[in-house]
């Protein structure tokens, strides 16, 4: 696999694992409100094994392919400001703060400092 590839297959498998973390984190709150704790806390269970089954591969094959330890850390946290963004605002009808922004452009501050300082 080459550099790309492999980043790019970590990136895909992330954002897709990230994905389903963050229904299995939030999405209980939206629909499962009448329900107990534990039953959301028993789906979100389920949600996350899917994210487990995705997370675990993509943090290998970047391992693999020379991606470090902090740069897979920083990249798991970049892709969750950009999942979680649109899932707050699009499904859990949050609103768009200045927040977002300032986070966004810390967490490229770390990209910076992990990749290329």
């Amino acid at each position: 696999m080459t550099q790309f590839q492999t980043l790019a297959a970590t990136v895909t498998l992330l954002a897709a694992s990230n994905l389903f973390m963050t229904f299995a984190w939030y999405g209980h709150l939206k629909h499962l409100q009448a329900s107990p704790w534990w039953i959301a806390a028993l789906v979100s269970w389920g949600i996350a094994l899917a994210e487990y089954l995705l997370q675990v591969p993509a943090n290998r094959i970047g391992f693999a392919g020379g991606i470090n330890l902090a740069q897979l850390k920083i990249l798991q946290e970049v892709i969750t400001l950009a999942v979680f963004v649109p899932f707050a605002i699009l499904y859990m009808d949050q609103q768009l703060t200045w927040n977002y922004l300032w986070a966004g452009l810390c967490l490229l501050g770390a990209v910076y400092f992990i990749f290329f300082a």
